[in-house]
């Protein structure tokens, strides 16, 4: 209870420290609001003894207005440099500083009046700067002076320029860029994860995985390397940013078209193999001019940036545009794997274009921010088309497994019917020969013997005849051709079981309902062909309880006869499904040998058939037999 009440009293001391705090913060904030200067003077660099190292205090002339977030003044040909006049307006802040969030230049230099406060030069080509000056309370109502100089086409502040706290604006100075750098870092920890898996897939999905990966890691470089955090925190780690920077865009290019191409083929013509391997030529001469420069200390720092940043911009732009196409037309064939790429690549596509068309459009006044948003959903619909590859994947593993079990029984259920099959062959004839002169014998001995000594010849009369039927049956399905095969009319041959088997069925308390097509013939011996219907009705009589019905059906579906052969009787569990047709296995019959429907499916085999059954405990059983349809006698068949 004690410990209840203090952890109470914990809360509520800093429930009022919290409130207490956040109306003093709401207070200094709300007393001293930041303010936006909008307006500011630009002049151009009137001579080459212009370097920045005094502030043009007393010069009047030559100024031009500014309007913040207007487009930015074009320089004249053979201006490097210019000065940016702001004036401060009156303040009362504490400790005040002035934020620039973005401004262009390689040398800054920024002064207040005289006084210099700040000084930047970098060597490497990664002209935005983003500055956070703190000033004096003296510095009310001065004037600011910046001196900017360049290589590139674009100088100058273009956003807004924001005075207030150095407490309050210091949070917007760390978070500028601070958002692209944890999504990087995010990217090369998925890309690192991907790519370790990679090695653990087949060798059809390692290309796809590896190159999705290259293209998560390079979006990540980039997306770390392009951040105004890391040139403002770690600017001395600029130069090899720039480098990183570059090679992650020139292995972007290529390994996004080889993704492609994996995913989707080489497309018509091959024409994105062979986009893919002109960018791969290009990239690797930027990655060589990129090199020569850096060896000869930048002297070909305007021509690497034509080469790696023009004209490249212009390849990707043909590639989206080429993508785009494609997956419209794959799109169109109701590809589903097309149909997510294009919702992601069409927005990462979509976005690139319109910044890089607006880009030029503002001749390089521009820097690209949606393109790594973009390239979120992107990156996210290649891991789903990965992920749905995989799934499939396994499901065809599971698919190959379960017909390599089918196959492997089939396999086992052939090997046990050809060792049947060596048996009957070599057995049957050498036990039969004696059966026969046995029965011949009894035969005789029994037309002289009269009372019970006749009735005992009799009965072994009978099991020599059932031992001679079960011999008939071995070699039947040791030699299942057909000595005379001919045209069977299955009409007919029906016509004919039933008349034999109908009695049967009568006994046993059922009916039997024909219904067979005209002019249905296979090929095939009429006597075996009997003899494996017959062998499929009689299990279906002997399965039947009172008031049982066995419907026989056949009828023609495209170059196949199908025969049906249905009754109600008791049915049979699955396991004892699965067995039919093996050697000695009887389904429902206590004395059976299991040779009759193991016969019956060598017979349907040599008249290159099919029979399975359907059957469910106390529902009945069907059987299905799929023979192949034969061309009736003058043609009668033929359509």
């Amino acid at each position: 209870m004690s410990l209840t009440v203090k952890s109470l009293h914990i809360a509520l001391v800093f429930l009022l420290l919290s409130i207490t705090c956040g109306t003093f913060l709401v207070s200094a904030q709300g007393s001293y609001p930041a303010g936006e200067i909008r307006q500011w003077q630009m002049k151009w660099q009137e001579g080459p003894e212009d370097n920045g190292r005094k502030a043009p205090v007393t010069e009047t002339e030559g100024w031009m207005d500014v309007e913040a977030q207007a487009k930015m003044p074009q320089m004249p040909a053979g201006v490097s440099s210019a000065w940016t006049k702001i004036t401060l307006p009156s303040y009362s802040y504490v400790s005040p500083a002035v934020y620039i969030q973005a401004i262009y230049a390689l040398h800054v230099k920024v002064y207040v009046e005289e006084r210099l406060i700040f000084e930047g030069d970098r060597s490497f080509i990664k002209d935005n700067y983003s500055l956070l000056l703190p000033l004096d309370f003296q510095d009310n109502g001065k004037t600011i002076y910046i001196w900017t100089q360049t290589l590139q086409d674009r100088i100058g502040i273009k956003e807004k320029v924001v005075i207030g706290e150095h407490s309050m604006l210091i949070k917007d100075y760390i978070k500028n860029g601070l958002t692209d750098v944890i999504l990087g870092g995010a990217f090369l920890f998925v890309a690192a994860v991907l790519f370790v898996c990679a090695f653990f897939l087949n060798r059809e999905y390692f290309p796809i995985a590896t190159s999705l990966s290259i293209v998560i890691a390079s979006t990540g470089v980039l997306s770390i390397t392009y951040s105004p955090f890391t040139y403002t925190f770690y600017s001395y780690l600029g130069a090899i940013s720039v480098v990183f920077f570059d090679v992650a865009l020139l292995s972007l290019l290529p390994a996004l078209t080889f993704l492609f191409e994996n995913i989707f083929g080489p497309g018509r013509y091959g024409i994105i193999r062979r986009f893919r391997k002109f960018q791969t030529a290009y990239s690797l001469f930027c990655l060589i001019c990129l090199i020569i420069n850096g060896l000869s200390g930048d002297r070909y720092v305007e021509f690497y940036f034509f080469v790696s940043t023009k004209i490249i911009g212009i390849i990707m732009i043909l590639q989206f545009i080429l993508l785009i196409g494609c997956v419209i037309v794959f799109s169109l064939k109701r590809n589903k794997d097309a149909i997510i790429f294009a919702c992601g690549f069409g927005t990462a596509a979509l976005t690139g274009v319109l910044e890089l068309i607006w880009y030029y459009f503002n001749s390089g006044n521009y820097d690209l921010q949606y393109w790594k948003w973009a390239l979120v959903v992107f990156i996210l619909s290649l891991i789903v088309i990965l992920g749905r590859r995989l799934a499939q994947n396994h499901s065809q593993v599971v698919k190959y497994s379960q017909e390599l079990e089918l196959f492997n029984n089939e396999l086992q259920r052939s090997e046990k019917m050809e060792i049947i099959s060596e048996l009957a062959a070599s057995v049957a004839h050498e036990v039969r020969n004696p059966l026969q002169v046995t029965r011949g014998f009894l035969q005789l001995l029994s037309e002289k013997s009269s009372g019970d000594e006749q009735r005992y010849l009799f009965m072994a009369l009978s099991e020599l005849d059932r031992a001679a039927s079960i011999i008939t049956d071995f070699l039947t399905f040791a030699k299942p051709e057909f000595e005379q095969v001919s045209l069977l009319n299955v009409n007919e041959e029906f016509m004919h079981i039933q008349s034999i088997l109908l009695p049967l069925c009568h006994l046993n308390g059922g009916k039997m309902i024909l219904e067979v097509e005209e002019d249905l013939w296979v090929k095939g011996n009429s006597s075996k062909f009997k003899q494996a219907l017959i062998n499929i009705i009689k299990n279906s009589i002997e399965s039947l309880g009172e008031e049982g019905t066995i419907h026989l059906l056949a009828y023609s579906r495209g170059d196949s006869i199908h025969i049906h052969i249905k009754d109600n009787g008791v049915g049979m569990e699955p396991g004892v499904l699965s067995r039919l047709g093996e050697p000695y296995f009887s389904s429902n019959k206590t004395k059976g040998t299991g040779l009759g429907l193991m016969v019956t499916f060598r017979i349907i085999e040599a008249m290159e058939g099919e029979i399975r059954f359907m059957s469910k405990k106390g529902a009945g059983t069907e059987s299905i037999t799929i023979l192949p349809r034969a061309e009736g006698p003058d043609d009668s068949n033929s359509r």
